[in-house]
C-alpha cells in the first residue's frame, strides 16, 4: 500500500456469528457522491496561470530558488492547466502519475507541489472513491483520482493583484497627434484634388489664424473675379 493511504478500516461484518472484517484501503475524507467541476475558459485559465507566475517573481527572496510557489508547484500548476484542463466540461481530474509524467516530477514532488498550491489556495480538490464488488461479492470500496479545481486568485493566501498600469504619459502613446495649422490642410486639400470653396472653408475655419483668413479674402476675390 502506497504510504501516503490511511490505515485500512476494519468494518466488522456478522456471519453467522463469527466477525470478519473487510478492509478498504481509501484516502481519509474520499466521497462517493458524485462530483460536478466547473468549466473554465482557457484565456481565464492562461490567465490565471500568469498570475500565479507573478505571484511567485513578487515574492522571491535573496537567496531563495524562487518565491511562495516554487518552480515544482508552478511545473505542476502549468501541466494542469495546459495538459489536463478540460476547457468544455472543467473537468481536471489526472492521476499523479499522469501529472509526474507532464511535469517531469516524481510523484513524491508532485504530492509535495500539490500540498503547496492547496495551502496557498491557488489549488483545490475533493478525493473520490467508488463502490465495488470482489470475486467473493463484497461491496468495497476503491480509491479513484482527485477532482481538481483551480481556484480564483481573490482568495490565494498572501496574494495582492498587481496595480493598473499608468495611463500614458502626454506627448507620448495614446495621445492624438496634433493636427496641422489651416494652412497646411488647405495646401492637403488642393494637392489632393479638392475644390476652391473646399480649400476656402478650410482656410475660414481658424478665427484666430490671421494668415488663413488672407488667403481666404484672396482665394474669394479671385473666385468672384473669374465668375465675372
Amino acid at each position: 500500500m502506497h504510504p501516503c493511504f490511511v490505515l485500512p478500516i476494519l468494518a466488522p461484518i456478522s456471519t453467522g456469528g463469527l466477525k470478519t472484517y473487510s478492509p478498504w484501503p481509501v484516502w481519509a475524507g474520499s466521497t462517493s457522491a458524485p462530483v460536478k467541476p466547473t468549466a473554465m475558459t482557457k484565456k481565464a485559465a492562461v490567465r490565471l496561470w500568469h498570475r500565479a507566475r507573478g505571484f511567485d517573481r513578487q515574492t522571491r527572496r535573496a537567496g531563495h530558488h524562487g518565491g511562495v510557489v516554487g518552480p515544482t508547484a508552478l511545473a505542476v500548476l502549468h501541466a494542469m492547466i495546459f495538459d489536463f484542463q478540460n476547457w468544455r466540461t472543467g473537468r481536471l481530474d489526472p492521476s499523479y502519475s499522469a501529472i509526474a509524467k507532464a511535469s517531469n516530477l516524481c510523484r513524491r514532488s508532485v504530492a509535495t507541489a500539490l500540498r503547496r498550491l492547496k495551502d496557498l489556495g491557488i489549488v483545490d480538490w475533493v478525493r473520490r472513491c467508488a463502490e465495488t464488488r470482489t470475486d467473493d461479492g463484497r461491496f468495497v470500496l476503491a480509491q479513484e483520482t482527485n477532482a481538481y479545481a483551480l481556484m480564483p486568485s481573490s482568495g490565494w493566501q498572501g496574494y495582492r493583484e498587481p496595480p493598473d498600469p499608468p495611463g500614458p504619459a502626454p506627448g507620448t502613446w495614446g495621445q492624438s497627434p496634433p493636427l496641422p495649422d489651416v494652412v497646411a490642410q488647405a495646401v492637403q486639400e488642393r494637392r489632393h484634388g479638392g475644390g476652391m470653396a473646399g480649400v476656402l472653408g478650410i482656410l475660414a475655419s481658424d478665427p484666430g489664424d490671421a494668415l488663413a483668413a488672407v488667403l481666404a479674402r484672396i482665394g474669394r476675390a479671385v473666385m468672384r473675379r473669374e465668375s465675372q
